[in-house]
Protein backbone atom coordinates (compact mmCIF):
# COMPACT_ATOMS: atom_id res chain seq x y z
CA UNK A 1 0.00 0.00 0.00
CA UNK A 2 1.05 3.58 -0.56
CA UNK A 3 0.05 6.57 1.58
CA UNK A 4 -1.59 9.47 -0.27
CA UNK A 5 -3.41 12.64 0.86
CA UNK A 6 -6.94 13.72 0.02
CA UNK A 7 -7.57 17.42 -0.63
CA UNK A 8 -8.49 17.91 3.05
CA UNK A 9 -5.10 16.43 4.10
CA UNK A 10 -6.64 13.15 5.27
CA UNK A 11 -4.11 10.34 4.73
CA UNK A 12 -5.35 7.14 3.13
CA UNK A 13 -3.68 3.87 2.21
CA UNK A 14 -4.16 2.97 -1.44
CA UNK A 15 -3.49 -0.34 -3.15
CA UNK A 16 -1.48 0.65 -6.25
CA UNK A 17 -2.53 -2.56 -8.00
CA UNK A 18 -6.07 -1.16 -8.12
CA UNK A 19 -5.10 2.02 -10.00
CA UNK A 20 -6.25 2.15 -13.61
CA UNK A 21 -5.36 5.76 -14.42
CA UNK A 22 -3.92 8.95 -12.89
CA UNK A 23 -4.90 12.38 -14.25
CA UNK A 24 -4.14 15.98 -13.30
CA UNK A 25 -7.12 18.23 -14.10
CA UNK A 26 -5.47 20.31 -12.30
CA UNK A 27 -6.26 18.26 -9.17
CA UNK A 28 -4.90 14.74 -9.18
CA UNK A 29 -7.68 12.27 -9.94
CA UNK A 30 -7.05 8.54 -9.55
CA UNK A 31 -9.43 6.16 -11.26
CA UNK A 32 -9.51 2.68 -9.76
CA UNK A 33 -10.21 -0.49 -11.74
CA UNK A 34 -13.68 -0.45 -10.15
CA UNK A 35 -14.41 2.92 -11.76
CA UNK A 36 -14.29 4.77 -8.42
CA UNK A 37 -12.47 8.11 -8.59
CA UNK A 38 -10.40 9.62 -5.79
CA UNK A 39 -9.23 13.26 -5.79
CA UNK A 40 -5.86 13.72 -4.14
CA UNK A 41 -3.59 16.54 -3.02
CA UNK A 42 -0.50 14.65 -4.20
CA UNK A 43 0.81 15.31 -7.70
CA UNK A 44 0.68 12.50 -10.26
CA UNK A 45 4.48 12.38 -10.46
CA UNK A 46 4.72 11.90 -6.67
CA UNK A 47 2.22 9.05 -6.78
CA UNK A 48 4.08 7.33 -9.60
CA UNK A 49 7.31 7.56 -7.56
CA UNK A 50 5.54 6.02 -4.56
CA UNK A 51 4.24 3.18 -6.73
CA UNK A 52 7.73 2.49 -8.11
CA UNK A 53 9.21 2.49 -4.57
CA UNK A 54 6.45 0.16 -3.37
CA UNK A 55 7.00 -2.30 -6.19
CA UNK A 56 10.78 -2.22 -5.68
CA UNK A 57 10.16 -3.21 -2.06
CA UNK A 58 8.01 -6.22 -2.88
CA UNK A 59 9.84 -7.43 -5.99
CA UNK A 60 13.52 -7.81 -6.70
CA UNK A 61 15.63 -9.37 -9.44
CA UNK A 62 18.34 -11.87 -8.47
CA UNK A 63 21.75 -12.37 -10.11
CA UNK A 64 20.20 -14.45 -12.90
CA UNK A 65 17.64 -11.72 -13.71
CA UNK A 66 14.81 -13.79 -12.27
CA UNK A 67 12.03 -11.81 -10.63
CA UNK A 68 11.58 -12.82 -6.99
CA UNK A 69 8.62 -11.76 -4.88
CA UNK A 70 9.66 -10.67 -1.41
CA UNK A 71 7.58 -11.76 1.57
CA UNK A 72 5.99 -8.88 3.40
CA UNK A 73 5.88 -8.88 7.17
Amino acid sequence: MIIVSRLNDTKIYLNPHQIEMIEETPDCVITLVTGKKIILKDKAEEIVKKIIEYRQKIYRIDDTNILIREHQS
